[in-house]
This record gives structure tokens, C-alpha cells and sequence, in this order.
């Protein structure tokens, strides 16, 4: 079975200003692949970090270049200048460059999916056949109406479409707070264009492993989107628990996923979303 991450991260510029990252000041491709070896993970989508390294986008292309078989990217780029978006007409010109990524986590740009910002990327990237993966919690109707507006574009929720932070943080005082907007998360999947990312679900239960009180909610997000449009991945750099555990959390602890349905979770799926031709395993 082809296993394939949906979201790591790398950097070299210091300790990511996220804290719920590890404090290092660096991890590298090296890194990366040395524990992907060690977990049994043979791909990995890396979402260069740039809020913490001005530089990860230039890091991940290079990685990419060496390990075309074993990484890819979802990049990104200022979206308030101009200048970018002359970018997205090349952007997949870019040695494993597959798509974007947004987050929004810096206050001045909580507002933008909303205030007509970046309208402009959406067409943009519709037109240019560029898929386009967003930290969305906070405007889940915005990407509903882009979904709609915008059928041939293919956009992906990030980390099952949960709020950012941890349990115990203002409005995420229990589990029910953690998943308080499944129902509009659920309700996106009636838009073919629209995946989801089942990135770092360990962090978010209260459980050890094998976490099984997220397990329910898992199985209403892929009753919901089905196996083509759930992509298992990790985070891997803020997870609790090894990349190994990880991975068995999905291949032998949900047992309503198996055969070829937990193949496409586990990475077919996200390749096929992404157009990323890997060899067989």
C-alpha cells in the first residue's frame, strides 16, 4: 500500500514561532525523510512554512528536486502584493510544485478570505488548474461560495476542518468545542471540487493512543467526502505520538476503512486530487 502524507513542514531559519511545533531550529529534508523511513511512510506533501522561514518555499522546491519520487509541495505566496499574481501562471513549472496553501494565522490576514483580499485567487487558479488547500475553520460558507462559484477548482480543508489550537484554548474548552462546527464541514462535501485533509488528528483528542474518541468523528467525515476525497496525512512536526502511530491509527484501529477505500485514504487518493504520479510502493 502506497502511504503518502498530506502535510509535513521543513525549515532551517529557527524555532517556529507556532508552539505547538517542536522548538528547533531546524528540520530538515533529512530529517524528514530519516523518520518517514522509520514510520513507513514512502511520500509526503511539504507546506513550506513561511510564517517562521521566509525561505521554505525555496527549501521545498529543493527537496522536491532531489526527491521527486518521495515529496511534492503545496506552496504559497504574499497574496496581498500584486506582484504575485503574475506567479500563477508558472507555478507548477516549479520542480514538485502541485499546488497552494494558505493559513491565515496572522491577524491582519484573518480577514482576507472575506473582505474581497483575494478574490483574484480563485479564478486565477481555476484557470490555471491549480489546486488550492486552506486552514478554513474560521469561513467554511466563504468556501462553499467559491466552491460553487467556482466548480472547475479543486480546494482541500485543512485538518479535517477543526479550529486551530488545542483543547483548553478560549473556545476550545472540551472535546465538543474541538469539533463545534462538523455540520458545516460535513455540509461542504456536497461539492465534488471540495477534499478534506485528515491531518493531525491525533493532536486533537484528549485520549492516548489510539485516540478513539475522535474515531466517530472520523467516520462522519468519510462518510461524508468517501475515500476519494479524505486524505490521511500528519503534522507530523506537532504530533503526540510517533509517525508510526500515526499511520496504524488509520490502517488498523478504524476497521469500517479497509481494502481499497483505505488504500485511497492512506495516499492514492490525495496523488489522484493532486495529478502527483508516484511508482507503486
Amino acid at each position: 500500500m502506497l502511504i503518502v502524507d498530506a502535510q509535513v513542514h521543513i525549515w532551517s531559519a529557527g524555532k517556529p514561532t507556532n508552539a505547538n511545533h517542536r522548538q528547533v531550529p531546524a528540520f530538515t529534508k533529512d530529517d524528514l525523510l530519516k523518520e518517514m523511513d522509520a514510520g513507513g511512510v514512502d511520500a509526503a506533501l511539504i507546506h513550506p512554512p513561511a510564517s517562521w522561514d521566509p525561505n521554505s518555499n525555496e527549501l521545498a522546491v529543493e527537496a522536491a528536486r532531489q526527491h521527486p519520487n518521495r515529496l511534492a509541495i503545496l506552496g504559497n505566496f504574499p497574496l496581498d502584493r500584486p506582484e504575485s499574481r503574475a506567479l500563477i501562471d508558472g507555478w507548477k513549472g516549479r520542480p514538485g510544485m502541485l499546488g497552494l496553501r494558505f493559513t491565515f494565522l496572522q491577524p491582519h490576514q484573518k480577514a482576507w478570505p472575506t473582505d474581497g483580499t483575494i478574490d483574484w485567487l480563485w479564478p486565477a487558479a481555476e484557470r490555471a488548474g491549480i489546486p488550492v488547500a486552506l486552514l478554513c475553520a474560521g469561513f467554511l460558507p466563504k468556501v462553499a461560495q467559491v466552491a460553487q462559484q467556482h466548480p472547475g477548482l479543486k480546494l482541500i480543508i485543512d485538518h479535517l476542518g477543526r479550529p486551530s489550537g488545542r483543547k483548553g484554548d478560549p473556545g476550545l474548552e472540551d472535546d465538543v468545542a474541538l469539533w463545534s462546527n462538523l455540520t458545516q464541514v460535513l455540509a461542504l462535501a456536497k461539492h465534488p471540487n471540495v477534499a478534506i485533509k485528515a491531518t493531525g488528528a491525533p493532536s486533537y483528542s484528549s485520549e492516548a493512543y489510539p485516540y478513539r474518541n475522535i474515531h466517530d468523528h472520523l467516520r462522519r467525515i468519510y462518510g461524508a467526502f468517501g475515500p476519494e476525497r479524505m486524505f490521511w496525512g500528519t503534522d507530523i512536526t506537532r504530533m503526540p505520538c510517533p509517525w508510526r502511530q500515526c499511520v496504524t491509527m488509520f490502517t488498523e484501529e478504524l476497521p469500517w476503512l479497509s481494502g481499497r477505500d483505505r488504500e485511497l485514504v492512506m495516499g492514492r487518493a490525495v496523488c489522484d486530487w493532486l495529478g502527483w504520479k508516484l511508482p507503486a510502493p
